[in-house]
């Protein structure tokens, strides 16, 4: 077929072409950057000269001739990054099963196109300026960085808190040791060089931990910049290279930050308990006092959004259930997404998330380390252990219904059911103690959604009756409060009082009712947020953490919380 004929192909074998005849192009050189038909393609090799050139086959071929000109040509300078694992090679592709940069050699040893998605850089990387992806690892790296600033400044105000107290505990060594016998100097020197020693101790963790928040800082702020100076230049390729280069200077340095936080648990506050037995038995004791440890609280604001949507969510994130396990750890319900996942607070992302086959709906604490949550599909409620920052699955118990609310107190199991409208109270076997569904031959329940206890009490919102209902723990109702739309999630305040969230549509608010359900207040308007004076701030907390808020009324709240999706 020579070059006047009708028939024609965008991309074609150019060294047939050079001869006048036109075939589709079936694959490409990156050595000789030529498209080549099939039969070209398949003796390309055969000669010695060509014995080591590589050839993509026609998925990863550049799919255009102009594109492929110009392309290497205006990025063959660009180009010039080292392989890692081949230093003579540039890195040239990028296998997106393996999230890997490669050289020529690579693509044909380790990732050859007949297994992996290998692209050609120059073919992808125009779409990265300002991405999404850099602007992500730009933020990423930033907030790295501000992790960094404020884990270096709240260890300065331990270490001057527990320093403080160090001092005092050697204070009171002196007063103690005036009043007995000048034969314990020995005992007072070796207490006061005790103290000192964790002093001198607490300094050295904070000089390790400043050096090491220096190091990343530094590394981040060259990357960050290098990357902004890329982008700005539209240097697609180098850009392009550097951002994976820079998801792994991120990952590291995630790690680094996460065994910062560690050491934090090393830093105690210590108090000097003096033995009384040493005024009177002066001869007869063997030390001086003992120093006590309390453990210093690290407690800092949460400002910001976490984004509790990952990469494995297939639909938007319906957030059913929430508890806090420890003040920077929130473990979640996402409903659509069958998923359980851990946030770190403080880090403000998802650092663990334990994937199933079914929907869930609530969740409890069982003890710091293990929560349970309702699987209503099937019936079940599954134990879930955290360890090490991982969610770990354990063994379930099998109920009899479709399992909704879902609350531990005192090692019982408070469950509401909706199929058949009733709730139990069962041991942590899985045992049913009491069960509730009529009062007076009268159905108690109509959609029982979640369910809250304390010692005297068990509140149920109950979406289909419009109310909160109040039993004892012999399942007889004693009070019950109608106020409501589509009361949903609840939780304590610690005067007692219950905040409940109302997320039928027109209304969309926070309800804060008595303990004896008898009266109440809003105390979070749809759109306005108004909030009575009765409230304070950790009820404030409360009101915006509710395990069920995050229904209807979702989109509302969030605005205010401290999740987006």
């Amino acid at each position: 077929m020579n070059k006047e004929s009708s028939e024609d192909f965008e991309v074609f074998c150019q060294p047939c072409d050079q001869g006048d005849i036109r075939f589709p192009a079936y694959g490409y050189c990156t050595d000789c950057e030529e498209h080549l038909c099939e039969s070209c393609f398949n003796t390309h090799k055969r000669p010695k000269p060509l014995r080591h050139h590589r050839l993509l086959d026609k998925d990863s071929m550049p799919k255009s001739l102009k594109r492929t000109v110009t392309k290497s040509h205006a990025t063959a300078q660009s180009l010039t990054k080292p392989c890692l694992t081949h230093i003579q090679e540039t890195i040239k592709f990028y296998c997106d099963d393996h999230e890997a940069l490669l050289c020529s050699v690579c693509v044909t040893l380790e990732h050859p196109t007949s297994l992996c998605s290998v692209k050609y850089i120059p073919d992808i990387s125009g779409q990265f300026v300002n991405s999404r992806e850099y602007k992500d690892i730009i933020e990423c790296m930033h907030s790295i960085a501000e992790q960094c600033e404020q884990i270096t400044a709240d260890l300065k105000q331990m270490i001057v808190k527990s320093n403080d107290s160090l001092s005092d505990v050697i204070s009171e060594i002196k007063t103690s040791r005036r009043v007995i016998n000048k034969r314990l100097d020995e005992l007072q020197k070796i207490a006061e060089e005790s103290a000192n020693a964790l002093k001198t101790e607490n300094i050295a963790i904070l000089k390790s931990s400043e050096t090491t928040c220096e190091d990343i800082t530094r590394v981040l702020k060259a990357s960050s910049d290098s990357l902004k100076q890329l982008n700005t230049s539209k240097e697609a390729d180098m850009l392009f290279i550097d951002m994976k280069s820079a998801m792994k200077v991120i990952n590291e340095n995630e790690t680094l930050i996460s065994q910062l936080e560690q050491t934090t648990s090393n830093v105690k506050e210590y108090h000097f308990k003096p033995n009384k037995a040493i005024l009177t038995f002066v001869e007869k004791v063997g030390d001086m006092g003992t120093l006590t440890e309390i453990d210093i609280k690290w407690i800092h604001s949460h400002k910001g959004a976490i984004n509790v949507k990952t990469a494995e969510d297939e639909e938007m994130c319906w957030i059913t259930g929430m508890v806090l396990l420890n003040p920077s750890r929130l473990i979640i319900t996402d409903n659509r997404n069958y998923a359980i996942k851990l946030v770190n607070i403080d880090r403000k992302i998802i650092i663990s998330q334990l994937q199933l086959d079914t929907q869930l709906w609530d969740i409890t604490s069982i003890n710091k380390d293990q929560v349970a949550v309702t699987l209503p599909d099937q019936q079940l409620i599954k134990f879930v252990s955290m360890s090490s920052d991982k969610l770990i699955e354990e063994h379930k118990l099998k109920v009899d219904g479709d399992c909704y609310g879902l609350y531990c107190y005192q090692e019982k199991l408070i469950v509401s059911f909706q199929n058949c409208a009733k709730l139990e109270i069962l041991d942590l076997k899985g045992s049913t103690l009491v069960s509730v569904a009529k009062f007076y031959d009268e159905n108690i329940f109509n959609s029982p959604d979640y369910v809250k206890a304390n010692s005297s009490s068990i509140y149920v919102s109950d979406s289909g009756e419009e109310e909160v209902i109040e039993l004892n723990w012999n399942g007889e109702v004693v009070g019950r409060y109608q106020s409501f739309g589509y009361p949903q999630g609840l939780d304590f305040l610690e005067n007692g009082s219950i905040c409940v969230s109302d997320s039928k549509e027109e209304r969309c608010n926070v309800q804060c009712i008595s303990h004896d359900c008898r009266e109440g207040e809003i105390v979070l308007k749809k759109n306005s947020f108004t909030l009575m004076q009765s409230v304070g701030v950790k009820q404030i907390v409360c009101c915006i953490f509710l395990q069920a808020v995050l229904m209807k009324v979702m989109p509302i709240l969030f605005k205010s919380s401290n999740l987006t999706m």
